[in-house]
């Protein structure tokens, strides 16, 4: 999996990608932190990319140094998954909210 972070935004410019990479890790969640210059996301920065190949891919926006517990339970789940698909959001928490767009893999 591969999850990528706007520089552009707050939690891109504030080195947050390290401290994500580590609890992803610490979780046992096997994936790679980038940043990028620039993602788009402007109107609802901070935002995050999540991919993996053959899965659905989401972009989530508004996201804020306290929002590490939910992309944690999201990493998980997400991994766990065949498709990247979940039938129900709700277990994800406030980061369902923050979900930008969703796109097929």
């Amino acid at each position: 999996m591969k999850l990528t972070l706007c520089a552009s935004c707050a939690l891109g410019r504030g080195g947050f990608a390290p401290t994500l990479a580590a609890a992803l890790a610490r979780a046992g969640i096997a994936a790679t932190v980038d940043t990028v210059d620039c993602m788009s996301g402007c109107a609802r920065p901070s935002t995050l990319a999540v991919r993996a190949p053959g899965k659905t891919a989401y972009l989530f926006g508004d996201l804020t140094e306290a929002d590490l517990p939910d992309l944690l339970r999201f990493a998980a789940a997400y991994e766990a998954t065949g498709d990247g698909c979940f039938a129900d959001a709700r277990p994800l928490g406030a980061l369902r909210f923050k979900a930008l767009a969703r796109i097929p893999g």
